[in-house]
């Protein structure tokens, strides 16, 4: 997507080890701090605090989407700062979804998801209030593009990841799909 990375590496679970990170992306001169973990609400998740403590004004936090919940952005000044579920699933989700295309907007870039349109391979039960994100199998059939997600959507499954080349998009409050039901897939490859 154009952009070059600065690994700061692992911080320890500890603010001020954190913090000394941020500041060294700071004073690299760093256009964006990408976060991955701590950004959740649990005694270990301590971004939040830490990115608050030194100015961050906090755009949104915890989203209404599945996986992805605990994703975090703000600025520090110039600096965006995305925080990004510490869950492999739900970062590979939010990093399609928001950190993709704010690197694209930010190198003077358009970003276009490759959205599909396709039937379900397999049936799909009523949403609740988040909008999911399903992982899925995509593959043209008789010239139809069939996306069958997988039956169990656990996202500590990281075959399930691997195998995924599409994520279906399932609407807050969708109604149960039957199989060949239309529905709209976000390709991962």
């Amino acid at each position: 997507v154009g952009a070059s990375a600065l690994d700061l590496g692992i911080a320890p679970d500890r603010k001020e080890a954190i913090a000394a990170l941020v500041k060294k992306a700071v004073n690299a001169g760093a256009d964006v701090i990408v976060t991955l973990g701590g950004a959740s609400v649990g005694d270990h998740d301590l971004v939040h605090d830490v990115l608050t403590g030194e100015g961050m004004t906090l755009d949104f936090w915890k989203i209404a989407m599945r996986p992805g919940k605990p994703l975090m952005f703000g600025r520090l000044g110039d600096i965006r700062c995305l925080g990004l579920p510490g869950n492999p699933v739900a970062s590979l989700v939010c990093t399609q979804l928001f950190l993709k295309p704010l690197l694209a907007r930010l190198g003077g870039r358009a970003y276009r998801q490759d959205m599909r349109q396709a039937r379900l391979g397999a049936a799909m039960a009523a949403n609740d209030i988040r909008q999911d994100y399903v992982r899925a199998v995509v593959k043209e059939d008789a010239g139809t593009l069939k996306a069958t997600p997988f039956g169990i959507q656990d996202s500590s499954m990281l075959r399930m990841l691997a195998d995924a080349n599409g994520l279906i998009v399932r609407e807050p409050f969708a109604p149960p799909a039957a199989t060949g039901a239309a529905c709209s897939v976000l390709m991962l490859r």
